[in-house]
């Protein structure tokens, strides 16, 4: 499924914290990041490159549907070793991700680990990703997109079904059930209409930075939105 546990995590959290990574932790683009820095290295071709480019556009402009964009997007991964594909998202973290997070977002993480919360990141982004912003944000766990490795090697497709829009709240539900948490008790932070599902099943839903669509609904349904910078 794609969870991650960090060696941050502690027994006996008090409730459940869920955020977002791409736009809500970080102002940066873990998909954009990844593919740009990967053709500057030379791990990727110019026609993948000005694919994924033009599959991000489109993601953006909401033309095409955008579990298909992801899919494509992803598809550049296939024939990459899977250590990499982990050195690569060490240094995208590192160099592009992490100067970017939101202050905002280090602070309400820091607020709810004081509470006694246990942490957790529900992300459509790659567990390779996920994996370095648990660690770098002393974070306890993460939910995201399993790239698929065979004998080592990426096949450029996910491992299981990728952690979005819909798959987010079955999977923020799922979580919170093996975790003994009440829906009602958890929260959630996101920042795109994609995050509906999982903003809809928990009791503390909070929209960061929204775009037009989601800042409707959050208006609509009563959900605290907020301005991260």
């Amino acid at each position: 499924m794609g969870i991650i546990s960090s060696e941050n995590e502690k027994p006996g959290h008090g409730y459940l914290a869920f955020f977002d990574l791409d736009g809500t932790i970080t102002r940066e683009i873990s998909g954009k990041a990844l593919a740009v820095t990967a053709y500057k290295k030379g791990l990727m071709s110019t026609s993948d490159i000005v694919h994924a480019l033009y599959m991000s556009l489109l993601y953006k402009l909401s033309i095409e549907d955008p579990l298909s964009i992801i899919g494509s997007m992803m598809n550049w991964l296939k024939g990459l070793p899977e250590k990499s594909l982990a050195d690569l998202s060490a240094g995208v973290f590192r160099e592009v991700l992490l100067p970017s997070v939101y202050t905002n977002a280090r602070d309400e993480i820091r607020f709810h680990k004081e509470r006694n919360a246990k942490t957790v990141i529900l992300s459509s982004s790659i567990s390779f990703i996920c994996r370095e912003a648990v660690n770098s944000l002393g974070m306890d766990d993460a939910i995201c997109t399993e790239p698929e490795i065979i004998n080592g090697y990426c096949t450029g497709k996910p491992s299981g079904a990728f952690c979005f829009d819909g798959e987010k709240g079955v999977r923020l539900a799922e979580y919170c059930a093996a975790h003994n948490c009440d829906l009602d008790r958890a929260w959630f932070f996101g920042d795109s209409i994609h995050d509906v599902s999982a903003l809809s099943i928990v009791g503390h839903p909070v929209c960061v930075n929204p775009g037009s669509k989601l800042r409707s609904t959050a208006i609509r349904k009563g959900w605290d939105i907020k301005q991260w910078s």
